[in-house]
């Protein structure tokens, strides 16, 4: 199991950017895909972006895409999520995940992929 925690979450203007940090410690974080979901209250956790374990393959929602990018650093154990031009509907609490992946390329898309999940992180922005 790897543990996860979220850092960067914030307050931000409509228009602005942030980042977010995940950074893992346990096992082989470089073996782990890692995702990044959110969360509106009474709505379903939905993804946001996913990586593969080597950072060579990605996937964007097609409401971030072109203004988020998703990256990572085997070297620190830490999955980013660097969040340009933000819209109040990226207003959510964002969470990251990881699960192991079997298959170089893969990425996961579905929350119920993964099996390790970090606190979240509240991102608000303003109008």
């Amino acid at each position: 199991q790897v543990q996860l925690v979220e850092s960067g979450g914030g307050l931000v203007q409509a228009g602005g950017s942030l980042r977010l940090s995940c950074a893992a410690s346990g096992r082989t974080f470089s073996s782990y895909a890692m995702g990044w979901f959110r969360q509106t209250p009474g709505k379903e956790r939905d993804i946001v972006a996913a990586i593969n374990w080597s950072g060579t393959n990605t996937y964007y929602a097609d409401s971030v895409k072109g203004r988020f990018t998703v990256s990572r650093d085997n070297a620190k154990n830490t999955v980013y999520l660097q969040m340009n031009t933000l819209k109040p509907e990226d207003t959510a609490v964002y969470y990251c995940a990881g699960r192991t992946a079997y298959l170089h390329g893969r990425v996961y898309v579905e929350d119920t992929e993964y099996d390790d999940w970090g606190q979240g992180t509240q991102v608000t922005v303003l109008q």
